[in-house]
C-alpha cells in the first residue's frame, strides 16, 4: 500500500493512493494537486550515505569507499512532494541525488544482516541535493553541503515493504524539466540494504521511523532556479520538487 502525510483544509491527514487519487482518512477523495504533501513519514535519526555508488563515487573522481560513509542529517532538511528547494544565490553548482530510503520500523541493536528486513517497514524516495561549492574533502564533514534548509524533498508515498520484492534491483531516475538526467539501479549499490543496517546497528541503536538514504548513482548536474526536478524510484513512485531563488 502507498500511504502519505498531507495537509487538506488546514488539517493534517494520514492518506493512501486509490487509482491514481488521494484517499484521506476522513473518506474524501481529492486530486494530488489539491494538498500539500508532508513528509510521508515523521524521520528521526537519518543516516545518509556517501559514495554509496561505485559510478557516482568515480564521477566526482574518489575511490569507493572501503567501509560505509555516513552522515547524519538534521529534521530541517526535509520537505514534502512539490515543493520548493532554496538555491543559495553564492553557489555555482549544486545538483539533485536520487536515493531510495530505507524506513526501520522497529528497534533493533546487533542486527545480523540475514535478519535486516525484519526490522524495516517500508520504503520512500529522497532528493538529497548536495552544494558542492561547500564540499571541503572526502570524509564530508561540512554541514553546509548537506544539512541546508529545505534541500532533502522526501515523499511522497511510504511504500509498505511487502509490497517490493527486491529492493536492491529497483531502477532510479532523475529528470529536469522533463529530460531525463540520471540512471541506474539499487543493484549497483556498494553496501546493499542488509550490510548498511547490520553495520549501522553494530554501534548504535536503530528506532522506527529512522531513515537510512541509500546514496545515488552517476549522473549529477547542475540546476538551476525554476527547474523543475523529479526523482522517481521504480514502484515507489515520483518525486516532484522545484529550484527557487533565495528572494522567492
Amino acid at each position: 500500500m502507498k500511504r502519505a502525510r498531507v495537509s487538506f483544509g488546514g488539517l493534517i491527514q494520514d492518506a493512501i493512493e486509490v487509482d491514481g487519487k488521494v484517499k484521506l482518512n476522513d473518506g474524501r477523495m481529492v486530486e494530488e494537486a489539491d494538498v500539500v504533501w508532508l513528509p510521508p513519514v515523521k524521520p528521526q535519526t537519518v543516516f545518509t550515505l556517501g559514495l554509496n555508488y561505485a559510478d557516482h563515487a568515480a564521477e566526482l573522481s574518489f575511490d569507493a569507499p572501503k567501509e560505509p560513509l555516513v552522515f547524519l542529517k538534521g529534521p530541517n532538511t526535509f520537505i514534502g512532494h512539490r515543493g520548493h528547494t532554496v538555491r543559495p544565490s553564492d553557489v555555482t553548482f549544486m545538483h539533485y541525488e536520487c536515493e531510495l530510503a530505507v524506513v526501520i520500523g522497529k528497534t533493533g541493536k546487533n542486527i545480523k544482516k540475514e535478519d535486516a528486513y525484519d526490522y524495516v517497514s517500508g520504503y520512500t524516495i529522497a532528493n538529497d541535493y548536495a552544494i558542492r561549492d561547500y564540499l571541503e574533502n572526502y570524509y564530508r564533514p561540512n554541514l553546509r553541503v548537506k544539512n541546508r534548509d529545505t534541500c532533502t524533498p522526501i515523499g511522497p508515498w511510504f511504500v509498505d515493504k511487502e509490497d517490493i520484492a527486491d529492493p536492491m534491483n529497483l531502477t532510479l531516475r532523475t529528470f529536469i524539466n522533463g529530460e531525463i538526467k540520471q540512471e541506474g539501479t539499487t543493484a549497483d549499490m556498494v553496501f546493499g540494504i542488509p550490510e548498511l543496517i547490520e553495520y549501522l546497528s553494530s554501534f548504535m541503536t536503530l528506532n522506527e521511523n529512522d531513515l537510512i538514504l541509500t546514496g545515488t548513482p552517476k549522473g549529477s548536474v547542475d540546476t538551476k532556479v525554476g527547474d523543475e526536478v523529479i526523482t522517481e524510484v521504480e514502484g515507489i513512485g515520483k518525486l516532484v520538487n522545484t529550484i527557487v531563488g533565495e528572494n522567492d
